[in-house]
């Protein structure tokens, strides 16, 4: 699949929407005696919303204005007068961009991952620098929202070009019926949970030195990129075998920095094939689907949150968790029709 737009504006949109919402949350919001709540209403909004706001969006059937609206959003946050306001904005602002620029990409790939992949990596990347820009003391925090306001209108143009002025993005017809029925959106559900959960609890002693924190971002980031791509070549059990099976035999040794970073890239390599497996289990409710999983972004995030006792305590149980995921994996990605 080819890499131009708008899958390539999508992605700079992706890194940008996120590094403006960590650097709002983190540098605007924080250290107030709402940042608790400020914390977990953006979460929400970004992350659970996308479900029902899913809906709509396969109803609608107008993507990138649903996404050019999410960034126009998500700039209005920066200037909410209180910092409730100011995080349910950017919230629902993140959730309508991912949606309308997952539900267009996922509609250009067809059966294939390799555009989901590249469209979801740079979100690390974005999140990484947004809170290294919060944690420093440089200013110009205008930038973030003026590049928002500048992708929301490439946005609307390169879709108006493509779809015409009536913006319809061609979705198919809205149709929450599940041909091969729910419960193979169950595992696909629970593989995100962990994965979300992983991400929140994984700790290795030597993140913080030597560079390794962004060699950890990248990773991250490439293994989403790279999973796509394996998937299209080599089928989604092939190639959520190989990295969910190498994943789990590198963390066993991920005390020293390499393997660790190796083991952070392959766990990843997942995230693709369970969205790109979720949108065909409910091929007319793609939006949902793909709301439905960030929902499971959503409640791995909240035990941290939570402060509850983390059940990943070092290589063993990481290693543990990619196993699980692969048996979680391998049943829905048996089916035909989740077949490439």
């Amino acid at each position: 699949m080819s890499l131009r737009p708008p899958l390539a504006l999508y992605s700079l949109a992706h890194l940008w929407v996120d590094l403006s919402c960590a650097l709002l949350v983190l540098r605007t919001l924080s250290g107030g005696p709402y940042f608790g709540l400020c914390l977990l209403l953006y979460n929400f909004c970004a992350f659970a919303l996308q479900m029902p706001l899913g809906l709509l969006a396969d109803r609608l059937d107008r993507n990138g204005l649903l996404s050019a609206a999410g960034c126009a959003l998500t700039a209005l946050a920066y200037l909410a007068p209180m910092p409730v306001l100011a995080a349910v904005t950017a919230g629902v602002g993140n959730a309508l961009f991912h949606l309308g620029g997952g539900l267009d990409v996922l509609n250009a790939g067809g059966d294939r991952a390799a555009g989901l992949g590249v469209f979801v990596s740079p979100g690390a990347l974005g999140l990484f620098l947004g809170s290294a820009w919060a944690r420093g003391t440089a200013g110009g925090l205008w930038a973030a929202p003026a590049g928002l306001l500048a992708l929301a209108a490439a946005i609307l143009w390169q879709c108006r070009s493509r779809y015409g002025p009536g913006l319809r993005s061609g979705n198919a017809p809205a149709d929450l019926t599940a041909p091969s029925g729910y419960a193979h959106l169950l595992p696909l559900f629970l593989v995100v949970v962990l994965r979300s959960y992983m991400g929140m609890n994984q700790s290795f002693p030597w993140r913080g030195t030597g560079g390794w924190a962004l060699a950890l971002t990248l990773a991250l980031a490439a293994g989403k990129a790279a999973g796509g791509f394996a998937m299209d070549r080599l089928g989604p059990r092939r190639a959520s075998l190989g990295s969910l099976g190498t994943a789990a035999a590198l963390y066993l040794l991920s005390a020293l920095p390499l393997p660790g970073t190796l083991a952070v890239f392959l766990f990843n390599m997942t995230m693709p094939v369970t969205l790109w497996a979720a949108a065909r289990t409910l091929p007319g409710a793609k939006g949902f689907t793909f709301g439905l999983l960030t929902f499971a972004l959503f409640l791995g995030f909240l035990p941290s949150f939570l402060g509850w006792p983390s059940l990943l305590t070092g290589p063993a149980s990481y290693a543990g968790a990619a196993l699980a995921s692969l048996l979680l994996l391998w049943r829905p990605l048996r089916r035909e029709a989740v077949r490439c």
